[in-house]
């Protein structure tokens, strides 16, 4: 990375470099470089006149905390007069009537949003293979997968098509490609981001968060976006995040076992390991082992309370109002879930599989309760295994399994990100800080220790 994202926006705002050509270098990049990595769906091609607009409150010294700075968007959050089709033929030409909550934000900011990005369709996937408009590429390697489901966005970043992304994460979709493609993710807590102009997978675990290319950038953004929104009454107001403000007292970091049995790939754990322990013994931070023995259910549970929300929230995809039928047009992945929530939520189950996973979620929430007692984060791999090639055979239980370290955290609420750590392989590899809900602040301070120890 040449210069990272603070250094552009004082670049942009001193007049050393102007929004337009900014802005004019990514949709050359894009125009360039797409067709091979498939990361973006629809360009905006008002992004050059919104970017003029730009420079003007620059020269008059009014502009906002993101001038000039380029954007891409996930497609399953609206953006007016953008397609935002979630990959899917279902909305394959629907085009958003209104701007979601956090775009409005970033416009409110004077960020510039440089396109529609890719995913699994309807945010249903883990690998970035099963968008309706093929798959999208790792740019680290062609051959493998991205990750997902927040594919397009985590390789916007990565290959350069813009400063920052936004993306969803309900059971890991920033956290998965933000470790595959090398840069920084966010799940916020959740209740932080509103969720008003999301399309829905799971509305009791979704979340709207930052990709960014460097810690300070993630940061930002995610103070943009955050705080309550009235039509999301899920929202809160919460405190700015500032990792400027340093703790008082030792740092005290968990490292557990219980998820490090979850991860395939023991090279991985190692590579994490070895990063927490030099990074704490010059910090003099404490470590010591946090018992979550309840993960290891944490998929399981995911699984049933996914089903039923997604089952629910496709309802309104009957082909009357906008769009197709779903089950008419979509691909094999959205029709097992839609199915298997539709069997799941049928009365003669009387609700057993979603209260059981509602109690399995339950007790991961107290074990993270008991554990956050003793420690300030919890620090463990991000993905259990390196990405597979795109198109190969892999079984459904491989497959849902890149989520087994990152779904606890959604099922918890609390707050989680991505930091790149390392490589094996060539391949990039993040470790995962998570902290207690609304701890936002401290989990950012961690993430740019490990930034500045690489």
């Amino acid at each position: 990375m040449e210069t990272g994202i603070k250094e552009k926006l004082q670049a942009i705002k001193s007049g050393k470099l102007t929004a337009v050509k900014n802005i004019q270098s990514f949709l050359d990049k894009i125009n360039k470089e797409n067709k091979k990595i498939n990361a973006i769906l629809h360009v905006n091609q008002d992004a050059l006149k919104e970017a003029e607009a730009v420079d003007k409150k620059i020269k008059a010294g009014k502009a906002g905390r993101l001038a000039g700075l380029a954007i891409a968007v996930k497609s399953n959050i609206n953006v007016k007069g953008l397609i935002a089709n979630s990959a899917s033929k279902t909305l394959e030409n629907y085009r958003s009537t209104y701007d979601a909550t956090v775009i409005q934000r970033i416009k409110t900011e004077d960020g510039i949003i440089i396109g529609m990005a890719n995913m699994d369709e309807f945010a249903s996937g883990s690998s970035g293979e099963t968008s309706a408009f093929g798959a999208t590429k790792n740019p680290i390697d062609t051959n493998l997968i991205p990750g997902g489901s927040s594919s397009g966005s985590a390789v916007s970043v990565a290959a350069g098509f813009s400063d920052l992304a936004l993306g969803s994460d309900t059971g890991g979709s920033i956290r998965n490609p933000a470790s595959h493609c090398g840069v920084v993710g966010v799940k916020p807590s959740y209740g932080l981001v509103s969720r008003y102009g999301l399309a829905d997978l799971s509305m009791s675990l979704d979340q709207i968060g930052p990709f960014a290319p460097d810690v300070y950038g993630a940061e930002l953004l995610l103070d943009v976006i955050k705080g309550k929104d009235e039509k999301d009454s899920t929202s809160f107001d919460s405190e700015d995040i500032d990792s400027s403000k340093k703790s008082s007292g030792k740092l005290k970091i968990g490292l557990s076992k219980d998820f490090e049995a979850l991860c395939q790939d023991k090279k991985i754990v190692e590579l994490v390991r070895k990063a927490v322990e030099k990074l704490a013994k010059k910090e003099s931070w404490a470590v010591s082992d946090s018992n979550l023995k309840h993960v290891k259910l944490a998929v399981a549970a995911y699984y049933p309370l996914c089903y039923v929300e997604f089952y629910s929230a496709t309802r309104k995809y009957d082909g009357r109002r906008y769009g197709h039928k779903i089950e008419d047009v979509c691909g094999p992945e959205v029709l097992r879930r839609i199915l298997g929530g539709g069997e799941i939520s049928k009365a003669e189950y009387g609700g057993q599989y979603y209260r059981n996973s509602l109690k399995a979620a339950q007790m991961i929430k107290e074990d993270f309760n008991e554990a956050f007692k003793k420690v300030d984060a919890i620090i463990t791999p991000t993905v259990p295994r390196l990405p597979h090639k795109v198109g190969s055979k892999i079984s459904l239980e491989e497959m849902y399994g890149y989520d087994a370290l990152t779904i606890p955290a959604n099922l918890g609420g609390i707050a989680a990100m991505n930091v790149p750590i390392g490589k094996i392989k060539g391949i990039p590899v993040g470790l995962q800080i998570m902290v207690p809900a609304f701890q936002e602040s401290r989990m950012f301070q961690i993430a740019s220790a490990f930034e500045n120890s690489n």
